[in-house]
């Protein structure tokens, strides 16, 4: 790898040992992966993975204590992950015991290290960091150093920055020494398509259950998708950017995809087109039938399979302003038409903090309460990431949290279907 002067010196200690062991971090992992040279960091933000307080993630503790006591800091002020804890998300007294007394005993040790080496705000804990009520949105060609999988393919497709998908703690080393290896994402030959993917639906697919059956398909490759703009548009509007939050979400962890391009819609496609295709580029045609059977070959692990649902997680990745609004409409809709007044399993909607206050802000808010709905700052996947949650009946339209945990995937209008009218 060539390292600049200023780079070299780094790495020989001109800035003390700690940031020579940081700088040897980042030229190793660049050189993993064959890079040719390390480039600065351009975002004014960066974003860490790690926000949970786990008892046995003591190395990490370990590692932010010893770039504290360094007096090294992030070189960009950053948001994280969300919380994995909320009293106001149903729990019973032993998952309550087993979160606070097991499970993150250390999360307030951790979020005061967060918060003196860099933590943008105490808001700044959820997953779409980029949205508006945040403020950690990169621009256009911006060069990152994130690890959240759903964020960073968001950041590549649908605002054109670029970041490959890192590791938790290089994420932060990035932003420490202020550079990132130069490889896969970052290169113009990197950004471009293995794939094509052609949608030939009836209707507008589900975006998690799309995303989903991409991902599995193509796995870490850049797909180029053509026929879903007639379904969301050739603008960038809140609606398509939720759409695509969700759709990329599932990508990233059905799959391990960090970039896409959607004809006519993502930045890059509007402005290379087809030339962002391989020349050796593989074909995949999504139908009804294609989604259909990608839905019905997910596995069903819950204990009893017939199950009733006990709780209901809408947001994983964290629900845009839009989204919250819409879910209102919807279930207010839903429990009209069944004639009941509140829903009927415990629901849970996900957003940011700062998504979260605009929202209490409007009359949504208090018609959501209405019916029963919880809102919540939460992380559902670490809520799940218990023992107690597999014996646990947990039903979710998003395919993140599904993967991960042992919640079961339904549409929305399935969901919508069993929390204000009930069965699953």
């Amino acid at each position: 790898m060539l390292l600049t002067k200023e780079q070299q010196a780094i790495l020989d200690g001109a800035q003390g040992e700690t940031m020579a062991k940081v700088m040897k971090t980042m030229v190793m992992y660049g050189d993993a992966f064959e890079a040719e040279k390390l480039v600065p960091i351009t975002s004014e933000y960066n974003h860490l993975v790690t926000s949970f307080g786990l008892k046995v993630m003591s190395p990490v503790y370990d590692l932010m204590q010893q770039l504290l006591d360094a007096g090294v800091m992030s070189g960009q002020k950053f948001s994280v992950d969300p919380r994995p804890l909320d009293k106001n998300v149903p729990a019973s007294f032993l998952q309550n015991f087993v979160f606070n007394k097991f499970m993150y005993t250390k999360q307030d040790f951790y979020e005061d290290q967060l918060e003196k080496l860099g933590l943008k705000d105490d808001k700044a804990f959820t997953c779409t960091c980029y949205m508006d009520e945040v403020g950690n949105q990169p621009k256009k060609g911006d060069i990152l150093s994130w690890a959240e999988s759903s964020a960073v393919v968001y950041a590549n497709s649908v605002l054109g920055a670029r970041c490959n998908r890192n590791s938790g703690i290089i994420d932060i080393m990035g932003s420490i020494v202020g550079f990132v290896p130069y490889f896969g994402l970052l290169t113009d030959d990197g950004r471009k398509a293995d794939w094509v993917i052609k949608i030939q639906t009836t209707k507008k697919p589900e975006a998690q259950l799309l995303g989903s059956a991409i991902g599995v398909k193509v796995m870490e490759d850049v797909p180029y998708v053509i026929g879903l703009d007639q379904w969301i548009g050739t603008e960038l509007n809140d609606e398509a950017k939720s759409y695509l939050k969700d759709f990329g979400a599932a990508t990233a962890s059905n799959g391990a995809v960090g970039l896409y391009h959607i004809e006519n819609l993502t930045p890059e496609a509007v402005e290379l087109g087809e030339d962002l295709i391989r020349p050796d580029a593989k074909e995949y045609i999504i139908d009804d039938a294609e989604l259909q059977r990608v839905q019905d070959n997910y596995p069903v692990i819950w204990k009893n399979p017939d199950a009733a649902p006990k709780l209901c997680f809408l947001g994983c990745p964290h629900l845009s302003l839009q989204q919250m609004k819409d879910w209102t409409d919807k279930i207010e809709a839903g429990l009209a038409a069944s004639g009941k007044k509140k829903v009927v399993i415990p629901t849970v909607l996900t957003a940011a903090p700062g998504v979260l206050e605009a929202f209490n802000q409007t009359e949504y808010a208090d018609r959501l309460k209405a019916t029963g709905v919880i809102t919540s700052y939460i992380c559902p996947l670490m809520y799940m990431n218990n023992p107690l949650c597999k014996t646990m009946p947990v039903i979710t339209s998003s395919n993140k949290l599904r993967t991960y945990t042992s919640a079961r995937y339904y549409k929305d209008d399935e969901i919508l279907a069993a929390i204000t009218k009930g069965g699953k």
